[in-house]
């Protein structure tokens, strides 16, 4: 998972970091890296801070990866890890994040859903950003989806499914606060 977001990272970095001035070209490597640990580091936080529901229809449906708040999420993720790792300006962090992220986050949901590359899929993007690696999380999502929406219910149908105790208490604690 890491290394084909670290693919899709450099294949979107073009602009925002190669031939961006302000990054000296001894550090576009380390940039970059940055940017693809911050991204699946902050699909985590949104799997984990309330926004699993969204991560969860961001990756089933595709949808606008632009304005979902999970892609939101992770920009910020990437402008901290920027500012604070590499010590890059925060206009610098912001540009670069709002160039990349948006980009590799819509390529990652296309390539989960392309029958065709195996590279990733949706049952690992959900895993890496959850932890709870081994659950049928699109099988899952796909019935718990029948009616056309995805609710907490949903989410804690799915989990019973699975069997995955501290998941339902870690889903339980998320949308409790709704």
């Amino acid at each position: 998972m890491l290394e084909t977001l670290m693919n899709l990272v450099q294949q979107q970095s073009g602009q925002a970091v190669i031939n961006n001035p302000a990054i000296p070209n001894s550090q576009n490597d380390n940039v970059m890296q940055t940017i693809a640990s911050s991204i699946l580091g902050g699909l985590g936080q949104q799997a984990q801070g309330g926004g699993l529901g969204n991560l969860l229809g961001m990756v089933v449906n595709g949808g606008n990866v632009q304005e979902s708040p999970v892609t939101q999420g992770v920009q910020q993720n990437v402008e901290q890890n920027l500012m604070q790792k590499l010590g890059i300006s925060p206009q610098v962090a912001m540009s670069i994040a709002a160039a990349v992220v948006p980009m590799v986050l819509s390529k990652l949901m296309h390539k989960a859903s392309d029958p065709n590359d195996s590279s990733v899929d949706g049952n690992s993007i959900l895993g890496a950003a959850t932890g709870q690696q081994g659950i049928d999380w699109m099988g899952a999502a796909s019935s718990a989806m029948a009616d056309g929406k995805l609710d907490m219910n949903d989410l804690m149908r799915v989990v019973g499914q699975q069997g995955g105790g501290g998941l339902g208490g870690m889903l339980g604690g998320l949308f409790g606060n709704r």
